[in-house]
């Protein structure tokens, strides 16, 4: 609820900081009892989302936290339409590590998300293994 309030005051530009902004309004969402309210805070959320991806199209962290986002929201609401771009910018990211400039610790915790459960194919969960971090 902090780190949510903090982030609604926040009203700067810089696209990593809008990305958990984005994220902050979608778990939010999960905490609202409306149903109306909970898809207007996941739509602020896609739009925070869209704003921090177009002032940076490259930047993995702020792909894997839409990538998580989008990933947990039921399919039939249509607001996951980012899924597989993000996902090939995260597991080139991956494959590119250290070049890509992301710290070890967010490579690891982004490639495990991505084995587990559904979040990659087969073919991607190989890819997945195979790099060392």
């Amino acid at each position: 609820m902090r780190f949510n309030k903090k982030m609604k005051e926040y009203d700067g530009d810089a696209p990593l900081v809008l990305a958990y902004k984005a994220a902050s309004e979608a778990v939010m969402a999960k905490y609202v009892w409306n149903p109306y309210s909970k898809l207007k805070q996941l739509k602020s959320a896609a739009s925070i989302f869209e704003e921090a991806v177009k002032r940076d199209r490259e930047n993995p962290e702020i792909r894997f936290l839409r990538f998580t986002v989008e990933h947990y929201v039921p399919r039939y609401l249509n607001l996951s339409p980012n899924i597989e771009e993000d996902k090939k910018i995260l597991i080139n990211a991956l494959k590119a590590h250290p070049r890509s400039g992301i710290s070890p610790e967010l490579a690891r915790t982004m490639r495990d998300f991505m084995l587990t459960k559904d979040h990659s194919t087969a073919a991607e969960r190989k890819v997945l293994q195979s790099i060392e971090i």
